[in-house]
């Protein structure tokens, strides 16, 4: 399953990043790695700088919020399971 898949199929859930994120032309790094975000969709678009694999994807996510598309590679990403609250 790609990266692509498994965010397709967790649309609506969190996921955190595990790295800072890079904002061009606002800043630069944001020194903020660790954080979660509500995902809310997942495309193989190319981004600019990069190539589409298999281990990458653009990611559509609530990001303080306010919606941005970020592209993610499949090692700086986890995709949070929402476990119901033991009884």
């Amino acid at each position: 399953m790609t990266l692509l898949d498994k965010l397709q199929a967790h649309k609506g859930g969190l996921l955190r990043l595990k790295n800072q994120l890079y904002w061009y032309g606002r800043g630069g790094w944001d020194n903020n790695p660790g954080r979660a975000c509500l995902l809310l969709d997942a495309t193989a678009r190319a981004a600019a700088f990069a190539r589409p694999s298999a281990s990458a994807a653009s990611a559509f996510l609530l990001i303080d919020g306010q919606p941005h598309w970020v592209w993610i590679a499949e090692e700086d990403v986890e995709l949070l399971v929402n476990d119901p609250p033991a009884n």
